[in-house]
């Protein structure tokens, strides 16, 4: 399995998103968006809906046709969309990610240090990788 730590800097977490999303979806495969703050999740919603471009299609967990949403927003990890990619919107690490084949941890300034532990914690573990961006200069690049 895969998880991807990304730092947000300059963008805010729906931003960062909805470019997951786009990526996401290019493969065939359904994205499970998680977070504990319903805020957040609504913000979300409303940047995947005003998409330049094109929206991306999403529904709510517990909402109609759950199971066939392309990108399903949740406050818990339980992928109704039988997702195997998830997204931690609000920074925090679950445990039951490592089910998943590949997670995307996004985080910020407060919660940067949670993100350390968790990365430190994956280390040494065959099963995972792990990889780290970040943003500079408006764009993401891989950090060492």
């Amino acid at each position: 399995m895969q998880v991807d730590f990304y730092q947000l800097s300059r963008d805010p977490a729906e931003s960062a998103l909805a470019m997951i999303a786009d990526k996401a979806l290019e493969t065939g495969e359904p994205l499970l968006v998680v977070s504990a703050d319903d805020a957040q999740l609504a913000r979300i919603s409303e940047a995947l809906w005003s998409r330049k471009g094109s929206f991306l299609a999403h529904g709510a967990v517990g909402g109609p046709h759950e199971e066939r949403q392309p990108i399903l927003l949740s406050d818990r990890v339980e992928p109704a969309n039988a997702a195997r990619f998830v997204v931690f919107a609000d920074g925090e690490w679950r445990d039951e990610g490592l089910k998943f084949e590949r997670v995307f941890l996004l985080f910020d300034g407060s919660t940067i240090d949670q993100a350390r532990a968790t990365y430190r914690m994956l280390d040494g573990r065959d099963d995972v990788q792990r990889r780290y961006f970040k943003q500079e200069e408006g764009k993401w690049i891989t950090a060492a």
